[in-house]
């Protein structure tokens, strides 16, 4: 199998780019409000329905992943939880919880930026998109714009280190 960073830059197309470097702007903000600085936006018919950054310690909530946030906001826009021609766009590879929300949203596709080390679901940790087990398989590809993703989140940490 190869690795995420293996992939040739062609795999990602310009609109692919757009929709990361929102989905980074939603990190950024998450991150200056002192939540993990992690993004998503979803896309629908070529167009971004939902958008979330992390807010975990905002609402005091486990699982206000943006993944998460980003799946139930454009469930309610588009009046369906059903999302099967849309793409999640989010910052990092999502982890188990966040991977399984995806699938049961029947999502075409999730890109994502740099991985999760810790938790990483699609590839990283485990390869939970692909386990046979899990039925449906979902179709996702990572690594675009990786290390735009990874230096916010790198930056969030030292800051965190620093200030305890």
């Amino acid at each position: 199998m190869a690795h995420i960073n293996d992939l040739p830059s062609w795999v990602f197309d310009e609109t692919d780019h757009t929709f990361m470097n929102e989905a980074l702007v939603e990190a950024a903000i998450a991150g200056a409000r002192g939540e993990v600085p992690v993004g998503a936006v979803l896309v629908h018919d070529g167009a971004i329905i939902a958008r979330s950054g992390n807010r975990r310690e905002e609402l005091q909530d486990p699982t206000a992943h943006a993944e998460i946030l980003v799946l139930g906001a454009a469930g309610r826009e588009i009046g369906d939880w059903r999302l099967e021609n849309a793409t999640l766009f989010v910052t990092l590879e999502p982890c188990p919880m966040c991977l399984e929300a995806c699938r049961q949203a029947r999502l075409a596709l999730i890109v994502w930026g740099t991985p999760d080390p810790l938790m990483g679901a699609c590839g990283s940790v485990l390869d939970a998109a692909e386990d046979p087990r899990l039925h449906p398989p979902i179709a996702q590809r990572g690594g675009l714009l990786a290390d735009n993703a990874s230096k916010l989140l790198k930056e969030f940490f030292a800051k965190k280190r620093l200030s305890s």
